[in-house]
C-alpha cells in the first residue's frame, strides 16, 4: 500500500483533476470508440477496485454485477419503456441487488474461500441468464438497445456521433467519481481501511466488520452496475458473454495494473489493457500472450501497479 502521507495528498483535488482528465482525454487517444471503452471498463475497475483495494477482498464474481446492470438497463429499455436515464439508474439498482443476494452468502467467508463462492454465484447467474431465452436472449444475448438521440429540453445530442457519446458517458463517470471520492472521505472509508489493515482491531473498537464488509459489497455493485449500462448503451447489445467468469479476471487484471487501492489507478489499468489489446491484435491474433507477459511483468517489478508506481516515484 502506498505511504499514508502521500495517500492524504492524493486525495486532494482527486475528483477535479480526474474530471479535467476526462474533458481532454478523447483528443488524446486515436479513436473515440477506445477512449469510451477505457472509460467504461475504468469504471468497472473502480467498482472492483473498492472491495479489492480499499477493503481487501478478492471477489472472482464481478462479472454477474457488471453483467446484471448490462442487461438490467437493456431490459428496462426494451421491456419496460423506460427512456435510456431511468434504464440506467435501473442497472445500478440492478447491481446492487445482485450484489446483496451474492454478498449475503458470500461474506459469510474470507481469503480464498470468498473469491471462490463469489465466482460460483457468479456462475449460477450467468447460466440462468444462459437459459432464460425469452427474456435474455440465451447465447446471442439481448440485441435492439438502440438509443440515438438525447432530448435535454432545449439541447438535442446525437449519441451516434462518437465525441457526444463519450462526453454522455463521461457525465456518468464523473458522477461516479464523486460519488466514491465522498465514500471514502466517510467514516464508512475509514471503516473500511480499517478492517483491511486489521479487522481484530477494527472489531476490539466496535466496528461491524461483517456490516462493513456487506455494505462495501453492495456499493461496489452499483459501480459496476452503472458500468455494465454505459456498456450496454455503446454497444446496442449485451453478450452473454458479458456475464462469464472470464470478465470477473478481465477486470481483476486491470485493478491490479493499473494499482490496488489507487483512485485513478483502475482508468490506467484499462486503458494499458486496451490499448494493447488493439495494438497488439493488428499483427498477431495471439496477443493474448504479449498482454499476459506484460501483467506478469508488472505484478514482478511493479507490485503496486502503474499508478501506485509512479505515485510512490513522485513522493521520493
Amino acid at each position: 500500500m502506498l505511504p499514508p502521507d502521500l495517500v492524504a495528498g492524493c486525495k486532494q483535488h482527486r475528483v477535479l483533476l480526474a474530471i479535467a482528465f476526462l474533458v481532454v482525454f478523447p483528443l488524446l487517444m486515436p479513436f473515440k470508440a477506445i477512449a469510451v471503452n477505457i472509460l467504461i471498463y475504468g469504471l468497472f475497475a473502480l467498482g472492483f477496485n473498492m472491495l479489492f483495494g480499499t477493503l481487501g477482498l478478492l471477489s472472482f464474481g464481478h462479472a454477474a454485477l457488471f453483467g446484471g446492470g448490462a442487461y438490467a438497463c437493456g431490459l428496462a429499455m426494451l421491456r419496460l419503456g423506460l427512456p435510456w436515464w431511468a434504464a440506467i439508474l435501473c442497472a445500478v439498482v440492478a447491481g446492487m441487488a445482485l450484489a446483496a443476494s451474492i454478498g449475503a452468502f458470500a461474506i459469510r467467508t474470507r481469503g480464498i474461500y470468498f473469491a471462490m463462492v463469489t465466482l460460483a454465484l457468479a456462475q449460477c447467474v450467468y447460466f440462468i441468464f444462459y437459459q432464460w431465452v425469452s427474456l435474455t436472449g440465451g447465447e446471442n444475448g439481448l440485441r435492439g438497445i438502440t438509443l440515438t438521440d438525447i432530448d435535454l429540453g432545449p439541447i438535442h445530442l446525437n449519441f451516434v456521433d462518437p465525441l457526444t457519446r463519450y462526453y454522455v458517458v463521461a457525465f456518468w463517470v464523473a458522477l461516479a467519481l464523486i460519488v466514491l471520492s465522498r465514500i471514502l472521505a466517510s467514516p464508512f472509508g475509514a471503516a473500511m481501511e480499517a478492517v483491511r489493515e486489521n479487522e481484530a482491531r477494527a472489531r476490539a473498537c466496535g466496528y461491524d466488520v461483517r456490516a462493513t464488509r456487506y455494505l462495501a459489497f453492495i456499493l461496489s455493485g452499483g459501480f459496476c452496475g452503472l458500468a455494465g449500462a454505459l456498456q450496454a448503451l455503446h454497444l446496442s447489445i449485451v453478450p452473454i458473454e458479458t456475464l462469464f467468469y472470464t470478465t470477473s479476471g478481465l477486470v481483476v487484471m486491470m485493478a491490479l495494473l493499473g494499482g490496488m487501492g489507487t483512485f485513478f489507478g483502475p482508468f490506467v489499468g484499462a486503458g494499458v489493457f486496451l490499448l494493447l489489446e488493439n495494438l497488439v491484435s493488428l499483427w498477431t491474433v495471439h496477443w493474448q500472450i504479449f498482454v499476459g507477459a506484460s501483467f506478469i511483468a508488472c505484478v514482478l517489478f511493479f507490485p503496486r501497479g502503474i499508478w501506485g508506481t509512479i505515485l510512490l516515484g513522485r513522493a521520493r
